[in-house]
């Protein structure tokens, strides 16, 4: 599983997409799973490129035979990807953040 960092703007993308396509080739390598999983639950602060981030994700997982889905999205994040169309390619299934106590 994947974990998503707390920020992910446009200021932090670049560096991120490449963190996490180093974690998503080795997801890819572990034999018989069939899906990559990313936990965005930790995430707290993210613009447009956030999304961008998990559809190159998606891409890369794809192009090595792997299904790709986030878990536990910020309902923010949920409402962004719903808002460019691409809800349904990053999270076929809902399912809420779990709630945070302050």
């Amino acid at each position: 599983m994947l974990i998503l960092p707390a920020t992910i703007t446009s200021r932090e993308a670049r560096d991120t997409q490449r963190m996490l396509s180093s974690a998503l080739q080795q997801e890819a390598k572990a034999p018989g799973e069939a899906e990559v999983t990313v936990d965005a639950s930790g995430l707290q602060r993210f613009d447009s490129a956030a999304l961008a981030v998990l559809l190159e994700c998606q891409r890369l997982a794809k192009a090595w035979g792997k299904g790709f889905v986030v878990r536990h999205a910020p309902s923010k994040l949920s409402d962004l990807a719903r808002l460019y169309g691409v809800d349904t390619l990053l999270m076929p299934v809902a399912e809420p953040a779990p709630e945070r106590v302050a």
